[in-house]
């Protein structure tokens, strides 16, 4: 077994998730980590003071430009990026604090891409885009080769588990093609000015058959957050998979609950589905089958 390592803010977690051995538990201490992580090691355990106690923070975002003149766009963005698999994280928070996304454009909180991650009693916060749960869509794997790092273009399969986590955004703050169950968790939408917001965006591939599943989690929000404003989600590709089972919803949400994505047909294929059914709910919620048909 390997020996625990203890950081504080003034170590580097980059340096010490790069050297750790597979399998390395990592306490960190109370305090305000601003580095931008990326997790390649198998195995690591990440154990903060408390989700309001131990916060890693960084500010990027899709308008921001490279060293190269290059906008960063979504996909790198995040404050840490999880590329290995097996890797857990507990009473911590991850935070993309750069705000007014309707200037900036996304700004990710955390992006997963490993198989197997489980996160219990943290926070992710930001605004547009907070968790990518990922994978890619197939169609921006194959768009984005030679432009982003290569394990960021990771296919799959993402296997992924929240539990107890409070989770904060505004538009399409759940997004990806990843296999994650969000269990007792509280969902929370935070104001934007543009006054209208999303919480899923699920890209899920037909052939994929779990999806995003949210089980006796609570929908909230802040006060400024204007009443029917917000929906439970919209498919960002085709056959986007969603369950909400169980959980309990503030008056921020929409009457109708799911939004189709603009002007496309995507109410034809999305595979949306609620428990128990509400009255008033748009009417491809709970109709489309597991097989498209």
């Amino acid at each position: 077994m390997n020996t625990p390592v203890y950081l504080t803010p003034a170590d580097s977690l980059q340096k010490a998730f790069d050297q750790a051995a597979p399998g390395t538990v990592f306490h960190l201490a109370d305090g305000t980590y601003r580095e931008k992580v990326i997790i390649k090691t198998p195995g690591l355990t990440l154990l903060g003071a408390g989700r309001d106690a131990t916060k890693i923070v960084w500010n990027d975002y899709a308008l921001k430009l490279d060293e190269n003149g290059v906008e960063y766009n979504t996909f790198r963005t995040w404050t840490v990026a999880v590329c290995a698999d097996h890797v857990t994280m507990r009473h911590l928070s991850i935070v993309n604090d750069a705000l007014e996304p309707e200037k900036k454009g996304q700004e990710v909180a955390l992006s997963v891409l490993g198989d197997d991650f489980r996160m219990e009693d943290c926070r992710l916060a930001s605004t547009q885009d907070t968790l990518f749960a990922g994978p890619l869509p197939p169609d921006l794997i194959q768009r984005y080769q030679g432009f982003h790092r290569e394990e960021l273009l990771a296919p799959g399969p993402s296997r992924q588990v929240y539990e107890n986590c409070l989770i904060e955004g505004s538009v399409d703050f759940i997004f990806g093609c990843g296999n994650a169950l969000f269990e007792h968790c509280e969902i929370r939408n935070v104001h934007d000015v543009r006054q209208v917001g999303y919480t899923a965006a699920p890209a899920h591939p037909l052939e994929q058959q779990e999806g995003y599943v949210f089980r006796h989690c609570r929908f909230t929000c802040e006060d400024t957050v204007r009443p029917g404003s917000i929906y439970l989600a919209r498919p960002w590709r085709d056959w986007g998979l969603c369950r909400f089972e169980d959980c309990s919803y503030g008056p921020h949400i929409a009457a109708a609950g799911f939004d189709k994505w603009n002007d496309t047909n995507r109410d034809q294929t999305a595979r949306f589905y609620e428990e128990p059914p509400i009255s008033g709910r748009v009417p491809w919620v709970n109709r489309n089958s597991m097989t498209g048909k």
